[in-house]
């Protein structure tokens, strides 16, 4: 049985989310600190198929377990932030993080959502080609990783799942609802703005590694497109 880890110093809450990752079928790993979490994934890594992480936590807080968590694996994770907190729910994606849901919650909205970041994932896996290659660029989706000759460029995962979407489709302009679509998913309660945060981090990041042949262009009124001109 996959495992699914549930980080909150609140008991009530973790009470409540484990009985309904009990009944979607998953085994509650609980932890009620930030240290603890990490323990936790360290013993069952390759058991937990998707982390709970509260931001507000003892001794180490969510989005350094988030930023930790990146470093060795690509686990989906789901941030739990306060409502109105804009930019904890910026911070969190920025981190790597695959999902948010506000306090307070239904421990049924987080179940929902914590399916659709699972089915998502298995769709990108599905449909992910893994290796890809253009000029200079090497993208290999199973790690995650990207270079730029010889030299790997450190992105984020969206980061990287924008690169790799965008340079597969090299003769389309992405709009940024299709960039939501195709990254974030439909149910995604963002705006455009995380698209152009994201697109304009990962230019200055790409900018830093000489690459003529190709980059990603905004199509004024319309998008980004990856253009290729070699």
């Amino acid at each position: 049985m996959k495992k699914m880890l549930i980080a909150d110093d609140n008991r009530q809450i973790t009470d409540i989310l484990a009985a309904y990752a009990k009944q979607a079928g998953f085994e509650p790993v609980v932890a009620y600190d930030g240290e603890e979490a990490l323990a936790a994934f360290a013993t069952y890594s390759s058991e937990i198929a998707i982390c709970l992480l509260d931001v507000m936590m003892p001794k180490t807080d969510g989005f350094e377990v988030c930023r930790r968590l990146r470093r060795q694996s690509m686990v989906p994770i789901i941030m739990v932030t306060a409502k109105g907190e804009d930019y904890e729910r910026i911070m969190g994606l920025e981190l790597g993080a695959d999902d948010y849901v506000l306090k307070p919650f239904s421990a049924s909205e987080v179940m929902a959502r914590v399916k659709a970041v699972l089915r998502r994932v298995r769709q990108q896996e599905q449909s992910a080609h893994n290796i890809f290659e253009v000029g200079d660029l090497y993208i290999d989706m199973d790690k995650y990783s990207v270079r730029i000759g010889l030299e790997e460029v450190p992105l984020t995962k969206k980061e990287i799942e924008l690169l790799d979407v965008m340079a597969r489709n090299s003769s389309k302009t992405f709009t940024r609802d299709n960039l939501l679509d195709s990254i974030w998913g439909y149910d995604y309660e963002g705006d455009s703005r995380t698209v152009d945060s994201h697109i304009k981090r990962l230019r200055a990041k790409l900018a830093a590694y000489p690459h003529p042949e190709w980059d990603i262009k905004t199509v004024w009124g319309k998008g980004y497109k990856f253009e290729y001109t070699k």
